[in-house]
C-alpha cells in the first residue's frame, strides 16, 4: 500500500509573491509499483494536474488556498496533508 504521502513547496511554506513561480512536489515514504499522482485544491473535485510536480508559473491571488496531492499505485490511494498556499503582495499600482 501507499503511505507517508508528503507535500513540499518551493518557496518553502507555500508563501509566494504574486507573479512569482510556485512549485509543489509530492512524494511517498512507502509504496510499490508504478505510482501516479493527482493534484487538488480543496473545494474542487476535479484534479488540477497529474504527476509528482505541480507548478504555478505566475501565482495570482485567486490561486491561494489549500492544496493536496493523492498518490496511487493502482490498488491503494493516499492523500497528503493539505498545504496552505498564500499569495502575497501585488505588482504594479494597487487598486484604489
Amino acid at each position: 500500500p501507499v503511505s507517508g504521502v508528503s507535500l513540499a513547496a518551493q518557496p518553502p511554506g507555500g508563501q509566494v509573491a504574486e507573479g512569482d513561480r510556485l512549485v509543489l512536489g509530492c512524494s511517498v515514504a512507502a509504496g510499490t509499483g508504478p505510482l501516479s499522482f493527482s493534484w487538488y485544491r480543496q473545494g474542487s473535485a476535479a484534479p488540477l494536474a497529474t504527476g509528482p510536480r505541480y507548478e504555478l508559473r505566475a501565482a495570482r491571488h485567486q490561486d491561494g488556498g489549500r492544496y493536496y496531492c493523492t498518490a496511487s499505485n493502482g490498488g491503494t490511494t493516499a492523500d497528503s496533508p493539505p498545504l496552505q498556499v498564500t499569495v502575497v503582495g501585488e505588482r504594479g499600482p494597487s487598486p484604489s
